[in-house]
């Protein structure tokens, strides 16, 4: 789609910005480690992240989505329904998808050495919804691919999806601070950052909790959702046990952790 690239990166910074301006505001947690070490990390990820997908994947979910248009492939494509629709249904399974996704790559070993990058972080802030590995990255992709092909998905409900998911996902994990009614009534809609920060926490059964990055709903209906940390938001530790060193938490020993071992 023309301006595609264009939009998301403009999504992305205008984000980034509002989300880094309201933590200097209303930061919700005192940061344990410093900002520099951690911000050049999470940050230098997103462009070895992109730089990688567009080199190794000959096709985006963006180019598979008219592709299948022109094919007719996939459930939209072969079931007629109104444009707008069409759309709001494919922006949502899309967001199923990412939910499941996330779960499998918590519950299978080898994908979760992959996924645990993400949360060694030991401070959470917007950067932190930036801090993947390029391999999970590639695979997210591909899983992306397929569910595009096989839901028949608009090319306009993917750029929507794309740009959704990856503001909310710096929107979940900003140390920001928020009104608890408004918190309350917000969760309801999306993922909010004390909603998504239970999931950062060192405690397992909380790791292993509120996976949505986009809609919150996913996380009621299957079962995983948990509303608030035992310890509470200022008590509780963000991070993994055996990853509590951050002269182990640069650029270059996070690119190649999940080939080590565990420390």
């Amino acid at each position: 789609m023309p301006y595609e690239r264009t939009v998301r990166l403009l999504c992305f910074f205008v984000t980034l910005a509002a989300m880094a301006a309201w933590e200097v505001v209303a930061p919700r947690r005192p940061l344990t480690v410093g900002k520099p070490l951690r911000w050049f990390a999470n940050l230098s990820l997103v462009a070895i992240d992109t730089a990688t997908v567009r080199l190794l994947l000959p096709l985006l979910p963006v180019g598979m989505a008219v592709a299948a248009r022109e094919r007719g492939w996939g459930l939209l494509n072969i079931v007629a329904v109104p444009a707008p629709v069409g759309i709001a249904l494919a922006v949502v399974m899309l967001d199923f998808v990412i939910y499941l996704q996330h779960r499998m790559f918590h519950g299978v070993p080898l994908l979760w050495r992959l996924h645990r990058m993400h949360h060694t972080d030991l401070d959470i802030d917007v950067t932190t919804g930036n801090r993947f590995h390029p391999l999970e990255i590639i695979i997210s992709m591909g899983i992306k691919v397929a569910a595009v092909a096989l839901l028949g998905a608009p090319a306009a409900a993917v750029v929507a999806f794309e740009v959704a998911l990856n503001a909310t996902s710096q929107f979940n994990h900003g140390n920001v601070r928020m009104h608890l009614p408004l918190d309350r009534w917000l969760r309801l809609l999306v993922v909010t950052p004390d909603m998504h920060r239970v999931h950062h926490s060192v405690v397992p059964r909380e790791t292993d909790s509120n996976f949505g990055f986009n809609l919150p709903w996913w996380d009621r209906l299957c079962g995983t959702y948990r509303p608030q940390p035992a310890a509470g938001h200022d008590g509780m530790t963000i991070g993994l046990r055996e990853f509590r060193d951050p002269a182990q938490l640069t650029l270059l020993r996070l690119l190649v952790q999940p080939f080590a071992r565990k420390p």
